[in-house]
């Protein structure tokens, strides 16, 4: 009799006791599905044919196809599976079955050792965290744009236009970058292991190490290319590093919470601005004091972001302005990095109830 048992994600099987758990909570499962879960677990990342279910799970019982689809419809019901986009059990048409989830197998007297998936499905997985968070972080620089051009009262008389395009060009070049460093440290991580929180947290941190250097650099370019001149300081490698841990955890915890899009939008745009807000008080500095230090060096200029300033109850751009607009800038960027990285997942991986 197989002695091992079998550990993924939140499941918990034991051949030897004939029990399927998750989260410790027993799950009543029939003789025949949990035959070929188990199956499906031995072989995991190699095809079981429907013969080979026929013979091992049925055991010689005349039965049609049907039975046996029914069975792995079943199983993916209540693992919270896709067949149109699978994380536990891959359909191979015309022949049969493939368990791909990573799996981790507990011995007998044996401490436990990691299975990953099978090479080409981490690294396309990777690859879609990577490209997910660049999009992310895409967009959230777009709309940081829009937020300090609508701040500093644009105007169409005042060449205002030119301006929008270039808060815009520079935000979502810097929020491009960064996303795609985050992502993928993230998903290297991943491809790596077997998705432990700390190595997506280190993952997203040296991604965020790395790319944060790289960012500021495009950013400090960027601004002397379009406006002439550009600020002395802005958020660099070691603002990245917090900022990416923090994202990196966030996303941990939305996957493994199968929080809806909006619950992990939400969750990660709350994290990365308690980082943000971090970094500022530390005396880290994010877009809009880059743009504020740089607008006053333009006495003539009609843009100020007093207006922002005053929403946060001073008559300037300050301190308190400062920290608050880090904050917003990353809580857009945790929310849209976060929110975008949940379409790598699975839909099966939403919160359900067992059925």
């Amino acid at each position: 009799m197989d002695s091992d048992r079998y550990q993924f994600d939140d499941f918990t099987v034991d051949p030897a006791d004939r029990s399927l758990c998750r989260s410790g909570a027993a799950i009543e499962l029939g003789n025949r599905y949990f035959d070929a879960l188990a199956l499906l677990l031995r072989e995991r990342g190699r095809l079981v044919s429907k013969d080979r279910f026929m013979a091992e799970v049925w055991r010689g019982v005349p039965v049609t196809d049907e039975a046996l689809t029914q069975c792995i419809r079943a199983l993916r019901r209540l693992l919270g599976d896709d067949a149109t986009r699978p994380r536990f059990i891959e359909t191979v048409p015309k022949h049969g079955y493939r368990f791909i989830g990573a799996v981790e197998v507990v011995e007998s007297d044996a401490r436990p050792r990691p299975v990953l998936p099978p090479l080409q499905n981490r690294w396309a997985h990777a690859l879609r965290i990577g490209v997910a968070a660049m999009v992310g972080g895409g967009v959230a620089g777009v709309l940081g744009g829009l937020f300090y051009g609508l701040g500093i009262g644009i105007g169409p008389a005042m060449g205002g236009t030119s301006v929008l395009f270039v808060l815009l060009a520079i935000n979502m070049i810097v929020g491009l970058t960064a996303g795609a460093g985050v992502g993928a440290g993230i998903g290297a991580a991943e491809f790596a292991v077997d998705g432990s929180w700390q190595w997506t947290v280190l993952g997203g941190a040296v991604g965020g190490l790395i790319t944060g250097g790289i960012a500021r650099l495009v950013g400090l370019d960027a601004f002397a290319l379009l406006l002439g001149q550009s600020p002395g300081d802005m958020t660099g490698a070691s603002e990245g590093l917090i900022l990416g841990a923090a994202v990196g955890f966030a996303a941990w915890t939305a996957r493994r919470r199968r929080l809806s899009l909006s619950g992990s939008a939400a969750l990660g745009g709350l994290v990365a601005a308690a980082a943000g807000v971090a970094i500022s008080l530390s005396g880290g500095t994010f877009l809009g004091g880059s743009l504020d230090f740089l607008l006053r060096r333009f006495p003539e200029s009609h843009f100020r972001l007093d207006a922002i300033g005053a929403l946060f109850g001073e008559s300037v751009f300050g301190p308190a302005s400062r920290t608050a607009t880090s904050g917003i800038e990353c809580l857009l960027f945790g929310a849209c990095v976060v929110g975008a990285m949940f379409f790598t997942r699975p839909a099966g991986t939403l919160r359900h109830r067992e059925p």
